[in-house]
């Protein structure tokens, strides 16, 4: 099923090519289609947010999204890519949202030096041992946003954490950084799990163990129907006053908080942004989203409003010219803002951007659940993981 703003965009798109000395043509792989349709959505209409807030007009030329559906498949997302570059001749990329389309996409974009800013896929290679010059991230690196939970918890009091994350690459990436930063700091990990990540429905044999080691905290990443089945299902086993859950924060985004309910309340999570930072382009932003759409902006909104200004900020230095890509490049390098989510630079040294981390803690307050900062962790950037640009 399509979309109402697919449509529209790609019809947008389609009248705007005929007059391409006039647009800036920015090809976006997103999934408008399937399990993720909702996060390709969320992107697509913080870009358009920002677009319409910074300017979709540079030196006379209009900026217009050409739209295609990866579908969430790394041969789809390639030849949609592929599609964009030859056919629709765009002066640049944007997407995708899963790691396995952005990895069939590094090296066809790399090889055409065209660049590719990343809107949420997480995977470290991307900005690591795979990392390109023409391939920005705009999103996080999945080590980027757990690495800094280790020696918080610790700090907390916390001595022991079990690990329990979906049994793919972002999940163990995830693991993999908190149980570094967390035995750096000196604690003990006593146990781990990796559940299927599509045919899990039944977390009890998995909560039972967790139960039978005692540790001093569960740390989890799931994300989609499985964070909601998880987060319910933890609270059913009569975890929740035994063992406190934290975790990478996605477990609680505001897209499947409505299904959790009062099952969310008490989670502790590490994430790059929550609705309710205090800050005055925060309230700005979630109140102009919320007037525009009727619901609360995510995290992925932010990432895609986050790349549609950097696109702008980029285009205002080159003067709306695109046909230099490493002047574009350069130019990216170059934006400074602050956002919604706070301080937001690419870091030339990896590509991936560099900001704050926001600590929070699910809580009921009235008759909402909502996010409440109770840390921040500033400037965190990619670690050294491999990049040679």
């Amino acid at each position: 099923m399509r979309h109402w703003w697919y449509g529209w965009i790609v019809g947008l798109g389609l009248v705007a090519t005929s007059h391409a000395e006039e647009v800036i043509k920015v090809g976006v792989v997103l999934p408008f289609s399937g399990v993720y349709a909702s996060l390709g959505g969320d992107i697509t209409d913080g870009m358009q947010l920002a677009l319409e807030i910074y300017g979709s007009e540079i030196a006379g030329k209009k900026i217009i999204l050409i739209t295609e559906d990866s579908e969430v498949k790394p041969s789809v997302g390639l030849t949609k890519t592929k599609k964009l570059v030859f056919q629709d001749k765009v002066d640049l990329l944007v997407g995708p949202v899963a790691s396995n389309v952005a990895g069939a996409m590094r090296d066809f974009v790399h090889t055409a030096k065209i660049p590719l800013i990343i809107p949420n896929a997480g995977n470290n290679l991307l900005t690591g041992e795979k990392c390109s010059p023409w391939v920005i991230r705009t999103s996080f690196s999945n080590d980027q946003v757990n690495r800094v939970m280790g020696p918080w918890l610790y700090a907390q009091g916390y001595r022991t954490l079990y690990l329990m994350a979906a049994d793919y690459a972002a999940g163990r990436q995830m693991m993999d950084a908190v149980r570094r930063g967390f035995i750096a700091a000196g604690g003990e990990i006593v146990g781990e799990e990796y559940p299927p990540l599509r045919e899990t429905k039944d977390f009890a044999p998995y909560l039972a163990k967790v139960k039978a080691s005692h540790p001093d905290a569960l740390y989890v990443f799931f994300a989609g129907g499985l964070a909601i089945q998880f987060v319910k299902q933890y609270d059913a086993f009569g975890l929740k006053g035994e063992i406190p859950l934290t975790g990478a924060g996605w477990l609680t985004s505001p897209l499947f908080l409505p299904a959790q309910g009062t099952a969310a309340v008490g989670f502790t999570g590490a994430l790059n942004y929550v609705p309710t930072i205090d800050s005055d382009e925060n309230r700005s932003f979630q109140a102009t989203f919320s007037e525009k759409h009727q619901r609360t902006a995510s995290e992925f909104t932010v990432q895609g409003f986050d790349t549609g200004r950097l696109i702008v900020e980029a285009l205002k230095v080159t003067g709306g010219e695109t046909d230099d890509k490493s002047a574009l490049v350069d130019a990216i390098h170059g934006v400074r803002f602050t956002g919604p989510r706070g301080p937001f630079r690419i870091d030339p040294a990896t590509n991936n951007v560099i900001q704050d981390i926001y600590i929070f803690e699910m809580r009921q307050v009235g008759y909402n659940i909502r996010h409440v900062v109770i840390d921040k962790i500033e400037n965190v950037q990619d670690s050294p993981n491999g990049c040679k640009m």
